[in-house]
């Protein structure tokens, strides 16, 4: 627990980004309570993201509980690297070629939720444009500078920076990103895409707050309860004296 909690502080300090020119971070507007996206977001996850990044404090057996996923669909559409069922959900990309190909290991995302928020997350895979200066020829404005590639770019499809007339490099300088080749997907889709990816890694981010959330409306019932209880019962007991 001490080494989670050091690593999500570390997180946050080395997350001090600045949100993207274009007005800020964009709402995820995600709902840990729509099983089905949290579902198609782990599956979108294990296919786009789990090749350079782990979750190392998440087991596939839990996603499979929490997710009400099956065993036999987990392993068909989530385990690709041989790990068995009950094995964290680990990257088996070596660290010596990550940091040969990106410059630095990726990152572990089991606490990046945590530490830097869904709509962080969700504003950074939108926010990916070509950049023919970047080692990878890639750029991110919610980033920027970032090692990472836009693994989604097939579904997204590419986009280029608009910039403000007269405007020199660096901040302020983007006005706006427009996709100048279709990707896959519209949007609108991209759009939901993107959420339910957020919306898996809030989740990875706690997975107890699925039950816990789920529990405390029960919790609050019995407060209710009890409270009223206690009312009339206080009420009986006093009632004689004056």
């Amino acid at each position: 627990m001490k080494f989670a909690m050091a690593l999500a502080m570390g997180l946050a300090m080395l997350g001090q980004v600045q949100a993207s020119e274009g007005g800020g971070l964009q709402s995820a507007n995600i709902s840990l309570d729509d099983m089905a996206s949290l579902q198609r977001g782990a599956k979108l996850y294990f296919n786009y993201c789990s090749g350079c990044h782990s979750l190392r404090f998440l087991r596939y057996s839990r996603i499979a509980d929490d997710l009400q996923l099956d065993r036999k669909d987990v392993e068909a559409s989530l385990i690709f690297t041989g790990a068995k069922f009950g094995d964290p959900a680990l990257s088996h990309m070596p660290v010596e070629d990550a940091t040969k190909w990106f410059g630095k290991a990726p990152p572990d995302l089991s606490l990046e939720a945590r530490s830097k928020g869904a709509d962080w997350i969700y504003s950074y895979l939108k926010s990916f444009y070509i950049d023919p200066t970047r080692p990878l020829g890639w750029n991110n404005t919610v980033f920027e500078n970032a090692s990472m590639p836009n693994a989604l770019w097939e579904l997204q499809g590419l986009q280029t920076a608009v910039r403000k007339a007269g405007a020199k490099e660096g901040e302020g300088a983007i006005e706006r990103l427009e996709v100048s080749t279709p990707g896959r997907q519209n949007a609108e889709a991209f759009d939901r895409t993107v959420r339910d990816i957020t919306a898996f890694l809030e989740y990875a981010g706690e997975p107890a707050a699925l039950k816990r959330e789920s529990m405390g409306v029960w919790v609050l019932l019995y407060l209710a309860v009890f409270t009223l209880l206690a009312y009339f019962l206080k009420h009986e007991f006093w009632k004689d004296v004056h």
